[in-house]
C-alpha cells in the first residue's frame, strides 16, 4: 500500500474503506508490504496518521527496500511516459511493490496510480522489465462482505 491508504484512515470521505482494510489486515487476511518511502512520507504526517501503520502487529507487515533494482524499474515508468519525473515518488511507489512481487497495490492515489492509462503503462513496463504485471486498486475495491 502506499501513503495514501494510511492517510485515508484519518479523511472522511476515505476513512471507512482504509480502516477496514486495516481491520481486515489485523485479521490475518492481508500482509502489508510497505516500502522505506512510505515511512518517510509518513515522518511529515500528522501523529493521528503514522499511528494507524504503528498500530499493525508486526508479523502483518513487512518492509520493502528502496534499492537500485527499484530506482531502475521506477525510471523506467517515467521513460515510458506512464509518470512524469516530477511524480518519481508514485513511480517508486509502484516499482518497490513490482519489484517485491507483491499481489496488489493499493491506494487513494487516483490521479497518479489508480488511473486505468497509468495502471495500462505500469503493466506494460513491468512485462517488459520481467515482473509481474501488478494488480492496482483502490480500497474501495476490497470487499468481504458476505452479504454481497
Amino acid at each position: 500500500m502506499d501513503t495514501s491508504v494510511i492517510g485515508g484512515c484519518e479523511d472522511s470521505e476515505f476513512s471507512p474503506k482504509s480502516l477496514d482494510f486495516f481491520g481486515q489486515v489485523r485479521q490475518g487476511r492481508y500482509l502489508v508490504l510497505v516500502s522505506e518511502l512510505t515511512y518517510y512520507e509518513l515522518r511529515k504526517a500528522p501523529e493521528a496518521v503514522r499511528r494507524h501503520l504503528d498500530g499493525l502487529p508486526e508479523d502483518c507487515v513487512a518492509e520493502i527496500p528502496i534499492d537500485a533494482e527499484v530506482d531502475a524499474l521506477a525510471q523506467a515508468y517515467i521513460d515510458a511516459g506512464a509518470l512524469s519525473a516530477s511524480r518519481r515518488a508514485d513511480a517508486t511507489h509502484v516499482a518497490a511493490a513490482a519489484v517485491a512481487r507483491a499481489d496488489l497495490i493499493l491506494s487513494w492515489n487516483f490521479q497518479h496510480i489508480v488511473n486505468l492509462d497509468r495502471i495500462h503503462k505500469f503493466k506494460g513496463v513491468n512485462i517488459q522489465n520481467g515482473y509481474p504485471a501488478v494488480e492496482i486498486h483502490s480500497p474501495m475495491e476490497l470487499s468481504h462482505d458476505d452479504q454481497e
